[in-house]
């Protein structure tokens, strides 16, 4: 899975690859955006329950808002990549 970080702008500000999405790969990615852009004020995220639990754990998950488009903040996003094509599919976000 290709887990994504894009600004406000649609820059993309961080990208990383796991073979699972889940908790642990969700909360390696947020404390790597962390370190590296600090906080936002919201973080726009799809629907899986893997961001919920990493930003519980890492006490912002208040600050987590389900949808399609970012309001202030980043925006996260998973998509599928198939390594022999290099194509991805969107999961949402």
């Amino acid at each position: 899975y290709l887990w994504r970080a894009v600004d406000h702008e649609g820059e993309v500000l961080e990208s990383f690859a796991t073979k699972e999405r889940d908790k642990p790969a969700a909360l390696t990615f947020m404390k790597k955006l962390m370190k590296r852009h600090g906080t936002a004020e919201k973080i726009t995220t799809d629907g899986l329950r893997s961001y919920k639990a990493a930003m519980k754990e890492l006490g912002n998950a208040h600050k987590q808002v389900v949808g399609r488009w970012p309001t202030t903040g980043w925006k996260t996003a998973t998509s599928r990549c198939d390594a022999e094509s290099g194509r991805c599919s969107g999961s949402g976000g």
